[in-house]
């Protein structure tokens, strides 16, 4: 992959911002440029466009319930010369004072797009522009639908806590009774922007009981319990679109902080929910995240506009778009528009940003994620705005991709680019998008969903050389006009990947061993159950000590050539007796010793391989501790 040498900070980029392009350099063993696979030739179709599948199995996919879909609500983004055209037809019926020659369509853009999910206690929630719906996967076959709620007004994405629903509200036509009739008018009392509570105590009777009014709506939001009081949630709010009238909600003002230094521009939304009043909800904090460290000026970070002759297009960091919270470690990652950055969050109240990274390649930071150990982010890059076709072999590889960064000595650094390595058709709206890790030890999994991309799993355990290990992907929806769908989101969800699917409802696929992916990696990954899962706060994950973790550590050793294969054979023995129910505790207290020792050793040499050393020093642990006296 031919990356930036350059991985900047803001402040050495804005110090070189007209200077000369940047340099160019070949990373050795990164991924390579966009090329051609099964998947640049599916066929096209609503309903049975082709199907390809590398490592994964199509378990069920799942058709949006009634009321959530209809063909005509399809969106398909109007070309440059018909955008032209309506604007000069406008113009003109403006100029002799009549009406809009355009008839109002039927359904605004995406209205019945599903996007963000969520799952508790064996139901998925699936968020939509049009509401959120509820399944229930427990049972062994097919989800079975328990919910369905019509509450429009986009973005729709939900999360999950307790009895409690969150979910992000953004468009001007939102109402607060949750209406279907918009909202209309520059100013409306009955408008709501922000974030709904509803309380899905009864799954048969869902009650809305707080709506968040904010200055500019919630694109995405994010749960971070508070480490002292477990009676109090704070939601932090991340907001995209214009700023309200302040006839309208007086708490804002619009404008660049240098003519109105009280603008809700360049802040988030701190909402603190107390658990045993959930109806109290209320904004307690619009930290200014992006503020100069030294001068504190509030517009601090990138100004936007274009990197150099050869950067991208980029937006100013006025906004987050995601923020992911990793509590126990205190941090969190923003994807802020123009830039990557690191929170602190021990106190959730007030947020301090620890650290920022710009990339001339990237246009605009969408979300993040960090790994299981918390020492690395996955960033996403939404070039395009995901309406568009980005996945081209045209395309630039190293934009709409994903940027992945390590976290040294507390500050962000820049590693490598990786983006889907099949080139997708001119109709299929494709970029890098939502995603989760799988919680496989030893390894950094990211499955992704990149629209009509598909669904991609990454393994960026090396930060500089990612590499794809599955996918699972459809045709176009049409072969001939780019109409929107696609992998909206792709979550490892307790042993499945659920992908919310645009157009389509959703996917439920399950890993398939492969020679990137042992049966011991998966059973461990499918092993690890949460009763709540937003993706947006992370949590370690607890794999504990059984023959899997061991076997799915020495799988990886194997694979990479990493231990002597004399003792990875010892080894292996052991562990299938011990799988068995039949372990010699005396010998996996000798096998131990031997790999902590290997470990040492290559940790120790210049050219030894961290990681592998420290995946024997994790199998050395596990069996250390299966050999204790029971």
């Amino acid at each position: 992959m031919i990356i930036r040498s350059l991985l900047l900070s803001s402040a050495a980029a804005a110090s070189l911002l007209f200077a000369a392009a940047t340099a160019q350099a070949q990373a050795p063993g990164q991924t390579p440029a966009v090329g051609t696979d099964v998947r640049t030739t599916l066929s096209p179709g609503l309903h049975d466009a082709g199907q390809a599948a590398s490592n994964l199995t199509l378990e069920y996919s799942v058709a949006p319930p009634p009321g959530f879909f209809d063909p005509e609500a399809l969106f398909a983004p109007p070309t440059r010369e018909e955008a032209a055209a309506a604007r000069a037809a406008r113009d003109q019926a403006a100029a002799a004072g009549l009406p809009d020659p355009q008839p109002k369509p039927k359904y605004s853009p995406l209205a019945l797009a599903n996007s963000d999910m969520a799952m508790s206690n064996g139901r998925l929630f699936v968020g939509s522009f049009h509401g959120f719906n509820a399944w229930d996967v427990t049972g062994q076959g097919a989800p079975e639908l328990v919910l369905s709620v019509v509450c429009p007004g986009g973005q729709g994405d939900v999360s999950i806590h307790g009895d409690l629903l969150f979910m992000s509200v953004e468009q001007n036509r939102a109402r607060l009774d949750c209406g279907v009739r918009d909202a209309e008018g520059e100013v409306n009392a009955e408008r709501f922007r922000g974030i709904r509570i509803f309380d899905i105590s009864d799954l048969s009777a869902p009650r809305q009981i707080a709506a968040v009014q904010t200055c500019r709506g919630s694109h995405t939001h994010t749960q971070v319990p508070d480490p002292n009081d477990s009676n109090v949630l704070y939601i932090y709010n991340s907001a995209t679109s214009g700023v309200r009238k302040s006839d309208e909600l007086a708490i804002c003002q619009d404008g660049e902080p240098g003519e109105n230094p009280e603008t809700a521009l360049y802040s988030i939304d701190v909402i603190k929910v107390p658990l045993d009043a959930p109806e109290q909800a209320a904004i307690v904090n619009r930290p200014r995240i992006f503020a100069d460290r030294e001068t504190g000026e509030i517009a601090g970070l990138w100004k936007g506009g274009r990197y150099g002759v050869a950067g991208q297009e980029s937006g100013a960091t006025n906004h987050c778009h995601d923020i992911t919270v990793y509590p126990e470690l205190n941090l969190a990652a923003g994807a802020c528009s123009g830039n990557g950055i690191l929170l602190d969050i021990s106190d959730p109240e007030n947020p301090a940003r620890v650290s920022e990274l710009f990339d001339p390649d990237m246009a605009y930071w969408h979300s993040a994620t960090f790994n299981n150990a918390g020492d690395k982010v996955l960033f996403t890059d939404e070039w395009g705005g995901g309406t568009s076709a980005r996945c081209r072999a045209e395309d630039p590889h190293t934009w709409g991709a994903d940027l992945i960064a390590t976290i040294e000595d507390g500050r962000l650094v820049g590693k490598s680019f990786f983006k889907l390595p099949a080139a997708q058709s001119a109709t299929e709206n494709c970029v890098a998008h939502n995603g989760n890790v799988i919680p496989v030890p030893g390894r950094d999994l990211m499955v992704q969903a990149w629209y009509q991309g598909g669904v991609s799993i990454v393994d960026f355990t090396d930060p500089a050389r990612p590499v794809e290990i599955a996918y699972f992907d459809r045709g176009p929806i049409d072969a001939e006009r780019l109409k929107v769908g696609g992998a909206w989101s792709a979550y490892w969800f307790n042993g499945r990947i659920y992908a919310s699917e645009i157009a389509r409802g959703f996917d439920v696929l399950r890993l398939k061993p492969s020679e990137h992916l042992s049966a011991a990696e998966i059973a461990v990954a499918e092993r690890v159950m949460q009763e709540t899962i937003n993706p947006q706060t992370q949590t370690r994950p607890v794999w504990g000590d059984h023959p899997d973790v061991a076997g799915a550590y020495l799988d990886q050793l194997t694979r990479s050539d990493g231990l002597d294969a004399a003792l990875a054979g010892q080894v292996r023995a052991v562990v299938d007796q011990w799988r068995e129910g039949d372990l010699d505790r005396a010998r996996a207290a000798e096998l131990s010793a031997a790999l902590a020792a290997a470990a040492a050793a290559e940790a120790a040499s210049e050219e030894g391989n961290k990681i592998d050393a420290a995946r024997m020093a994790s199998l050395a642990g596990v069996l250390e501790r299966a050999a204790r006296p029971a």
